[in-house]
């Protein structure tokens, strides 16, 4: 299928808002991150196929552009929530990556004490809401953060991830018409890798760009190439101004490409092995470490030097995980309701 035209957007996407220039050391973070977000997941990859990793875990190789560019314009109060290949979000958010691969392992040390797995990283903290296994089901829970931000009046955005095969879900487009209605600060993000679960976007979704479900509700539209970080970048900072300053609800769509199939369970068979390695030649973090070296923002020797140090933390984090202790049994019966819900005038059991 061929991309659409990333610069094609909504009238209404407020071209005029521009993103701030980057330092040089600024540049270089943002290959550090998409760099931490690969090793680490060639390290889970190497985990799982050892047995340490049980149930499912969904990989983001290739992706890395997506949330590092679109996570790297937020405030550290803004929200993120995604659905379950969601490794990426939860580092670059800020959670220790010890943290991440010992809840993979299911160990207590893991961000989310070893009872989420894979598909569901939190970290509430540093305002990361997950990590959602039903597909499209975190998109009306994102338009709740959203709701809860401009309730509160707080300034602050959301951004709501979904993949290609969720944008045809039901209570996806119920979120997006209330998000339309009541003009919700919440970016909705479609990060199209293109082959859904298994089957090629042609023969799943109705309609090319996808962004075209947005004028339905009269939403901002925006595009981006996933596959160029300056690119995701200037996308979503439009998007963020829009949802900041105007409380207006943007749909973005984010062409992108996964290196492997859907889950590590899936050998991804219904794309040939030329397919993979043409898109692997668009590589995002190769081609942005070659414009670095191009504009003479760093030295090949010193991107390879981070590009070791993230090995290294890879491997720090599945020792970490590896040595950590299993949950104790009576755990299972811990995080089952809030504060909330354990007040005297709602439990008969503990009233004085």
């Amino acid at each position: 299928m061929p991309a659409a035209d990333p610069a094609v957007k909504n009238s209404k996407a407020n071209a005029s808002s521009r993103l701030p220039e980057l330092d040089p050391k600024q540049k270089v973070e943002l290959f550090r991150q998409m760099i931490r977000v690969r090793h680490f997941e060639e390290k889970a990859k190497q985990a799982f196929q050892q047995g340490k990793i049980k149930g499912f875990c969904h990989l983001y190789n290739g992706q890395e552009a997506v949330a590092v560019g679109t996570i790297s314009v937020l405030n550290e109060d803004d929200a993120v929530i995604t659905a379950y290949r969601d490794h990426a979000h939860a580092l670059t958010r800020g959670t220790d990556s010890k943290a991440c691969m010992a809840e993979l392992f299911g160990k207590i040390t893991g961000c989310s004490r070893g009872k989420g797995g894979s598909m569901h990283f939190f970290d509430v903290k540093r305002h990361f809401y997950g990590g959602h296994g039903i597909v499209g089901g975190q998109i009306p829970l994102g338009t709740g953060l959203a709701y809860a931000q401009k309730y509160l009046g707080t300034n602050r955005v959301t951004l709501a991830y979904m993949g290609d095969g969720a944008i045809n879900q039901g209570a996806v487009h119920e979120a997006m018409n209330l998000a339309a209605l009541w003009k919700l600060p919440v970016i909705y993000i479609i990060e199209n890798n293109e082959w859904s679960m298994g089957t090629s976007q042609a023969r799943s979704s109705a309609g090319d760009p996808l962004t075209k479900r947005a004028g339905a509700f009269d939403m901002a539209a925006i595009q981006a190439d996933g596959m160029d970080i300056d690119d995701v970048r200037a996308k979503t900072f439009e998007a963020v101004s829009l949802a900041r300053t105007e409380s207006q609800p943007t749909l973005m769509e984010i062409r992108t490409y996964r290196y492997f199939g859907h889950s590590m369970s899936d050998p991804g068979n219904y794309r040939s092995k030329e397919e993979i390695e043409q898109r692997k030649a668009n590589d995002p973090i190769e081609r942005y470490k070659a414009k670095l070296i191009t504009q003479k923002v760093a030295t090949e020797e010193s991107l390879n030097a981070i590009d070791e140090e993230a090995l290294a933390e890879a491997q720090a984090a599945y020792d970490f995980a590896e040595s950590s202790p299993e949950p104790e049994i009576e755990t299972m019966y811990e995080d089952i309701f809030t504060p909330e819900d354990q007040i005297p005038e709602f439990r008969p059991d503990i009233r004085g």
